[in-house]
């Protein structure tokens, strides 16, 4: 938890109780389904709730945008996300059933009113969001393809609106097709842990 306050150092006292909280629920929910890798659960803050706070060093995301987390596994980057913008309407699927288990009990015991989780695949969704976000689910290039219709057609932002995708690695040769539009954030410029030294935001707008 200190580590998320000594880069978001504004956050309100439910904000720091929500993340305080969040430690705890993923220990024990983890003995029950494992959605994080054992490895990682003593470094969920850093390699799992910094990691999805970096999309919120790269866009502040104003009141009632409605965002898409697809693939969210155990709740990142969406549930990060929704604590630190309360505001903000938040969606997160995942194709795997006892993984939605987790995530709408992390979001009921932190009293998220502004997210929801469904076990659901990407084509079974009818509504358009503003952004959509995930964490390296598949190649970028079949994750655009995957998305193609589900985001709204506006700039609410101060940015048009588009896709938020975590990935790691060298992503010149994934991207290449896509060099005039994107964008590339490398996350050592927000955070300067290690582990992020090969990690990046791509925004695409669409």
């Amino acid at each position: 938890m200190k580590t998320i306050e000594k880069y978001f150092p504004n956050l309100n006292d439910i904000q720091k109780e929500q993340f305080t909280k969040l430690g705890d629920l993923y220990r024990n929910w983890n003995e029950k389904i494992n959605v994080i890798s054992r490895k990682d659960i003593d470094l969920l803050y850093e390699r799992h709730v910094l990691h999805a706070l970096a999309i919120a060093k790269f866009i502040r995301f104003k009141d009632n945008t409605s965002i898409l987390d697809v693939g969210t596994g155990g709740g990142f980057p969406g549930i990060p996300l929704a604590i630190f913008f309360p505001k903000a309407k938040f969606h997160l699927i995942d194709a795997i059933g006892k993984k939605i288990k987790v995530v709408n009990a992390v979001i009921d015991e932190l009293g998220l009113k502004n997210a929801k989780a469904e076990h659901k695949h990407s084509n079974e969704l009818k509504p358009k969001f503003d952004f959509i976000v995930s964490r390296a689910v598949t190649s970028f290039p079949k994750f655009v393809e995957l998305m193609e219709g589900k985001v709204k057609y506006k700039s609410f932002n101060g940015m048009p609106n588009g896709i938020i995708y975590l990935k790691g690695g060298d992503l010149q040769e994934e991207l290449k097709k896509y060099r005039k539009n994107i964008t590339i954030e490398p996350i050592s410029s927000y955070f300067k842990e290690a582990f992020f030294e090969t990690k990046s935001v791509v925004y695409y707008p669409l």
